[in-house]
């Protein structure tokens, strides 16, 4: 019983990554096809996946769903993580995949949990581990590779699609850090459909953004539905369902899947060209993720738990 638990804790996953992926795969194809801006889709996806995640919450857990509200902190660090974390991510991402493809910038967001494993070995004052100094040069090594394709006179990518794949990964940085133990406190449905809700209910009004799109014919509107439904909701659902299983170490090994997948898609569906350079900067990437997930057994120096990205993540 335990195995097939296990195995379907694994399958669980996997499918959860790989939603993940399409989504960006739909937001490519968007970008690319309708005139229609990353700001109209992160609007329209945050408001109804938000919507969605919030009325689960209220109709499982209305007591709890209510309950943050009657503390001032933590309503503030919900407004932090909706804005500065949820928001910003997504501005940033699809943004990084209108200017590159969805691949590229989802990989070039994987590099957020060496940001995060920088931070923390700052503010504790304490080195980085072998394996964590090997996950920085990998990062670094495969950002090299997509932006210049290996060539120092050149580059590969435009410079925007490099800021803000980069900006992305600070969002995942911002993303992951600033709910604190809201997540823990509350739970990570009822706080992720809050902050989604909230900052684009917020980016609607702010920039007028209509909820309804104008121009999509039957292949746009699945392209949103799917971001929604099988990127946003299920892929959540799925996850979460998945770690409670394996664990979030194994979770966040498999949930590679994600840039994987991303990079398939968009090359498969949409028809983009990777160089030699690409995918060998797309396995570096990777490869940080199964170097931060393992558990370091040493006390002298920083421990960095990157299942906490996982466990928050996402909405790409």
């Amino acid at each position: 019983m335990k195995e097939v638990n296990q195995l379907r804790g694994c399958v669980l996953t996997i499918l959860g990554g790989i939603f993940w992926g399409f989504s960006g795969a739909c937001g490519q194809f968007l970008l690319s096809n309708y005139l229609i801006d990353p700001i109209k889709i992160v609007c329209i996806r945050l408001v109804v996946a938000g919507a969605i995640l919030t009325i689960y919450s209220l109709m499982t857990q209305r007591k709890e769903t209510l309950k943050i509200f009657k503390d001032q902190k933590s309503v503030y660090r919900l407004l932090v993580f909706s804005f500065l974390g949820i928001l910003f991510c997504q501005f940033s991402y699809l943004t990084a995949v209108q200017y590159s493809n969805a691949g590229t910038a989802t990989v070039l967001q994987y590099t957020g949990p060496v940001f995060i494993m920088i931070y923390v070995c700052i503010r504790k004052l304490k080195l980085p581990t072998l394996k964590e100094e090997s996950a920085i040069i990998l990062a670094v090594t495969g950002t090299f590779l997509l932006a210049t394709g290996g060539h120092l006179q050149s580059m590969t990518i435009s410079p925007e699609a490099l800021k803000w794949g980069l900006l992305s990964a600070i969002g995942l940085f911002i993303y992951t850090l600033s709910p604190g133990d809201l997540i823990k406190q509350f739970g990570s449905v009822m706080i992720t459909g809050y902050a989604m809700l909230m900052s684009g209910v917020t980016l609607s009004l702010l920039a007028q953004v209509p909820l309804i799109p104008q121009g999509l014919d039957l292949k746009g509107w699945l392209a949103i539905m799917s971001m929604i439904l099988l990127g946003t909701v299920f892929a959540f659902t799925l996850y979460l369902k998945g770690v409670s299983m394996i664990g979030p170490v194994k979770a966040s090994m498999l949930a590679s899947t994600e840039p994987v997948s991303a990079a398939l898609l968009s090359a498969l569906w949409l028809g983009t060209q990777f160089q030699t350079a690409d995918l060998l900067g797309f396995v570096c990437i990777v490869l940080t993720i199964f170097l931060l997930a393992k558990k370091e057994r040493t006390r002298k120096r920083c421990k960095i738990k990157t299942k906490r990205v996982f466990l928050r993540k996402r909405t790409t």
